[in-house]
């Protein structure tokens, strides 16, 4: 079995606290599975939507992160799977979709 990072990115926000009540459950129930399923290593956390970007040769620090709320990452999680393509497949029962968001699927490279 080999580690992949799922990185949630995008997707709409919650509108009232019972939708980011209802949200919040539908991802515990799917990070559960995942975990009854053997493939969940880390649930990792949600990211605040703000935060500062440093880059350059002169690591100027600016406000970020990005300026496409699309691609902002919105959070992590660790998961174990046999192939690139499992960990894909077990990402499409994720609540993100849901919301107009998606799963990017990284391969952890051993060192």
């Amino acid at each position: 079995m080999s580690q992949f990072l799922y990185v949630y990115r995008g997707g709409e926000r919650a509108t009232s606290p019972e939708d980011g009540e209802r949200v919040m459950q539908k991802w515990v129930a799917w990070m559960e599975d995942l975990g009854k399923k053997g493939h969940l290593k880390d649930r990792g956390q949600p990211l605040e939507p703000t935060g500062k970007v440093v880059r350059g040769k002169d690591k100027v620090v600016t406000d970020g992160p990005f300026a496409e709320s699309k691609d902002l990452v919105g959070g992590y999680t660790l998961v174990e799977a046999k192939d690139l393509s499992q960990a894909a497949e077990l990402s499409k029962s994720c609540p993100i979709f849901e919301a107009g968001g998606f799963v990017e699927v990284r391969p952890i490279m051993e060192m």
